[in-house]
């Protein structure tokens, strides 16, 4: 039983800072009109309460994560799915609820990421890239199928593009890796500003959460135990996440220089109204990939499982199915 008394909730001084990100985000009012279009409620959330997922922590390489994982066979497909940002691995429940009858499942917070635990250290690609292959190892599930968005994709690419594996697909999407990159407003200021870095690190957890809400979603509606779980793992670590976005431009040219040598298939898949890393990212990044296959979500922010998680959950079924 979740106790209400405890959540962490979206506050006045929360709001304020994201209403202020909103102001000075030139993709806002295409967003807004778009939200209209879908009859976008903030105050109805697509569903009251998370389905459930099996939540634990482990000390794994030194590093206290926070994973979930449902086994049903060793003959079923195992799928695995990485943390986006700034979300936590309970952004997952919906489509979770969809695919466990189907698959063995594994989902974890990167470190640095989520519920995991942050230290400076963790803030790399390649560090991000490692940590992949110790989880597979430490599960015994190195031949399965990687889900990665947005930062997700960064650590997926970073480990099959760098380390020997037995990967027998990926799922990509949203997230940095070609060059040159398109980037929106907000990523342009993570990355280049250390004035706008500090901003976001003031304002705090909930302000990120809730501008990430504002920005990435717009069919999708939160509700308050996902916000709650978002702003309580990302306090006190949004400092470290600023420096991932500082190391940005020197990481992406190693991932980039990788992509034509990474033959295992390849799903690609992006919103079509991504407002974060807009979507010719993925066109590019498909003409790159030898062995990809692109899906553009219509009508879909950057959150993509989120905002059409059936349909994210049929992609997923079908891609596993067909190169399991």
């Amino acid at each position: 039983m979740i106790n209400e008394n405890k959540l962490s909730k979206i506050n006045l001084y929360d709001k304020f800072n994201a209403s202020f990100v909103n102001l000075i985000t030139p993709e806002m009012p295409g967003l807004k009109k778009l939200r209209k279009a879908n009859e976008y409620n903030k105050n109805q959330p697509t569903f009251e309460k998370p389905f459930p997922m099996p939540l634990e922590y482990i000390n794994l390489k030194g590093v206290k994560i926070r994973l979930a994982k449902s086994l049903i066979s060793p003959d079923k497909p195992t799928i695995v799915l990485l943390s986006a940002f700034p979300h936590s691995i309970l952004a997952y429940s919906a489509i979770w609820d969809i695919l466990k009858s189907d698959f063995n499942l594994y989902a974890y917070d990167m470190p640095g990421f989520g519920g995991s635990e942050t230290k400076p250290e963790f803030m790399t690609f390649p560090f991000q890239g490692e940590f992949l292959g110790s989880f597979l190892k430490h599960f015994n599930i190195e031949a399965s199928h990687l889900v990665g968005p947005d930062v997700g994709m960064a650590a997926v690419l970073s480990y099959v593009g760098n380390h020997q594996h037995k990967i027998k697909s990926i799922m990509i999407g949203d997230g940095p890796g070609i060059l040159p990159s398109s980037d929106s407003s907000v990523i342009k200021k993570m990355v280049t500003s250390s004035f706008w870095r500090l901003t976001f690190v003031i304002a705090g957890s909930g302000a990120l959460v809730e501008s990430g809400k504002n920005i990435c979603n717009i069919k999708y509606v939160p509700n308050k135990y996902e916000m709650s779980d978002y702003k309580k793992s990302y306090k006190g670590k949004v400092a470290n996440n600023m420096a991932w976005f500082k190391c940005y431009p020197e990481s992406i040219p190693a991932i980039n220089a990788s992509l034509s040598d990474i033959h295992i298939p390849t799903k690609i898949f992006w919103g079509a109204d991504d407002a974060i890393l807009y979507k010719d990212n993925a066109v590019r990044l498909h003409e790159k990939m030898p062995n990809s296959d692109l899906e553009i979500f219509d009508n879909c922010g950057h959150f993509v499982y989120q905002d059409d998680y059936l349909k994210f959950a049929k992609m997923v079924k079908i891609w596993v199915n067909r190169y399991n």
